[in-house]
C-alpha cells in the first residue's frame, strides 16, 4: 500500500482515495512573469512521479496544475506591484502578452523533461467568477473586513489558522518584521485588491466591493474546488508554499465551506547550489531548462538528477552533478540498446521491490538502486529490457524511444569529435588525446579505424 508523508499531520500515512480507483491531484503552478527555473521544475517533476506512481497502482488520476496570471504582488503576495505588471513594463509588452509567453514557455519546459500533460491547466483570469463567489461566502460568514486597498481575511476569526505550518498569530507583533498597514493581524491576507484610484489596470474586474483583482491565495482554492471538488485527495507544491500560501488556502476554503480543502498535503524541497544557497529568481542565481538545452545538455539528464534525491531532501545542483547524471543516462540507454529486443514479463522479484520502494513515500533513490541491481544481474537481457521499460513507466526517461533505434550522437559530442579530428590532422596529438579523455568522461568510447573514428556509449 502507498504511504505518503502528509504535511498536515506530520507523519507517514497509508493513502486511501476519496473515490474508489480515482485520485484528484492539484499542484500549485507558476506565476507566469518570467521563465521557470530548474528549482521550480523540480516541484513538477515530483508531482509527475507521484502521478505515475498512482497510475502504476491502477488509479485514474485527474491532475490540475494552475497558471497564476494575475494577483501575485511583489511583497508577501499582498503588497507592491503585481509581478506580471513589472515584467510587462520591463519587456514593453502587455500583461496578457507576458502571461501568454511565459505560460507557453512553462508548458514547453514540462514537455522537455517528459512531465505528463496535466488533465487541466486553468488560468486564474478564467476563474474570476468562482473567486468572487468564494469571497462572498467568506463575507457572509463574517471572516472578512475592508481596508482602503481591499477585502481581507481575518485570521483571528479562524481558530485553526496556522496549525498546518505551526504559525501562532498571537506570537507575531504587528510591525515587527511584517508590514501590517491597515490589517488587523500580521497574518491576515488579501482576498480582493482594489484597483488604484485614477489608474486603469490591464487586468481588473467588477466585483461587489469595487473594481479590482483577486488576491494570490484565492485562485487555488476556487479552481481546485471547481475542477476537483472539495475535499479532493492530494495537494502538492514546493516547501516554500506551506506558509503562507497553503496555510491561507486551507483557512479560506475551510472557513467558507466547513470542510477540508484536501486530505493529503505533500511538499518537495528546494534546489540549492553547492554553497547551500537556495536557487531563486530574486537572487538571480537560477538556471532554466532552456539554459541546459542551449549548453548542449539533454534535459532528461536533469530529470534523472532529480530522481536521485528524495523529494523531501534538498537537491544540490552543479555542473558536475548534471554531467554525472548525463553520463549515467547515456550508459542506461546504451545498455538497453545493446541488449536483444525486450521480451517477456518484467522480472517479478525486481519489479516487486521497485514498487515497494515507491510505496514508501516515493523513495525513488531506493527504486533506482533496485533498477541498477537488475541491470547488473545475470538474468536474460531480453527480460531485463522488459523490466527496465516497465520501470520507466514511472521514471519517465523515455527509454522506449531507444528500442530498435540507431545510435544517435548528441550535438555536443559531435562537435568534440570534429575538434579531435581536426587536431589529429594537424598532428596535435596532445590536444586530440585531451578531447578523447573528455568524450570518455561524457560516457562514450572512441575506436580509431582505417575508415575513421567510431563511437559508442559506455
Amino acid at each position: 500500500m502507498l504511504r505518503l508523508w502528509n504535511t498536515a499531520t506530520r507523519r507517514k500515512e497509508p493513502f486511501t482515495p476519496i473515490k474508489k480507483n480515482t485520485v484528484g491531484l492539484y499542484t500549485c503552478g507558476p506565476t507566469v512573469y518570467h521563465f521557470a527555473h530548474i528549482g521550480n521544475i523540480r516541484s513538477f517533476l515530483f508531482s509527475d512521479v507521484l502521478r505515475r506512481t498512482l497510475e502504476l497502482e491502477g488509479y485514474r488520476v485527474k491532475q490540475v496544475i494552475n497558471i497564476t496570471d494575475v494577483g501575485h504582488l511583489e511583497v508577501g503576495a499582498d503588497i507592491g506591484e503585481e509581478k506580471i505588471e513589472v515584467a510587462a513594463r520591463r519587456e514593453r509588452k502587455t500583461v496578457w502578452q507576458i502571461a501568454d509567453f511565459y505560460t507557453k514557455s512553462f508548458l514547453a519546459d514540462l514537455k522537455a523533461v517528459n512531465i505528463k500533460r496535466p488533465t487541466a491547466t486553468p488560468r486564474a483570469t478564467k476563474y474570476i467568477r468562482e473567486q468572487i463567489a468564494l469571497v462572498r461566502e467568506l463575507e457572509k460568514k463574517g471572516f472578512t473586513y475592508r481596508t482602503s486597498d481591499g477585502i481581507y481575511f481575518d485570521t483571528a476569526k479562524f481558530p485553526q489558522y496556522g496549525g498546518f505550518a505551526g504559525v501562532r498569530i498571537a506570537g507575531q507583533e504587528a510591525g515587527a518584521r511584517v508590514e501590517i498597514g491597515e490589517k488587523l493581524n500580521p497574518t491576515d491576507f488579501a482576498l480582493w485588491k482594489f484597483s488604484p484610484r485614477g489608474r486603469k489596470r490591464e487586468m481588473e474586474w467588477k466585483s461587489p466591493w469595487g473594481v479590482g483583482f483577486p488576491g494570490w491565495h484565492l485562485e487555488c482554492s476556487a479552481m481546485s474546488r471547481a475542477l476537483l471538488g472539495q475535499p479532493f485527495d492530494i495537494h502538492t507544491g514546493g516547501a516554500d508554499l506551506a506558509f503562507p500560501h497553503h496555510t491561507n488556502e486551507i483557512a479560506q476554503s475551510s472557513a467558507a465551506y466547513g470542510k477540508p480543502l484536501a486530505h493529503v498535503w505533500l511538499h518537495s524541497e528546494f534546489v540549492v547550489l553547492p554553497g547551500g544557497a537556495k536557487m531563486a529568481k530574486s537572487e538571480r542565481n537560477f538556471t532554466t531548462i532552456g539554459d541546459l538545452i542551449r549548453w548542449g545538455h539533454d534535459p532528461l539528464a536533469y530529470r534523472y538528477l532529480v530522481l536521485n534525491s528524495h523529494y523531501r531532501s534538498p537537491l544540490t545542483f552543479s555542473d558536475e552533478a548534471l554531467n554525472t547524471a548525463e553520463q549515467t543516462l547515456v550508459g542506461l540507454r546504451g545498455a538497453l540498446r545493446d541488449w536483444p529486443k525486450p521480451a517477456g514479463r518484467p522480472l517479478s522479484g525486481y519489479a516487486d521491490r521497485f514498487l515497494q520502494a515507491l510505496e514508501d513515500d516515493l523513495n525513488i533513490p531506493q527504486a533506482l538502486a533496485v533498477m541498477w541491481e537488475m541491470i547488473k544481474s545475470n538474468d536474460s537481457p531480453a527480460r531485463k529490457g522488459a523490466t527496465l521499460l516497465w520501470m520507466d513507466r514511472l521514471l519517465g526517461l523515455d527509454l522506449i524511444k531507444i528500442v530498435g533505434r540507431p545510435f544517435k550522437i548528441p550535438p555536443k559530442i559531435q562537435k568534440m569529435l570534429a575538434a579531435r579530428e581536426k587536431a589529429r590532422v594537424a598532428k596535435n596529438f596532445a590536444a586530440a588525446d585531451e578531447i578523447r579523455r573528455k568524450i570518455e568522461e561524457a560516457g562514450y568510447l572512441i575506436e580509431d579505424t582505417p575508415t575513421g573514428p567510431r563511437i559508442r556509449s559506455v
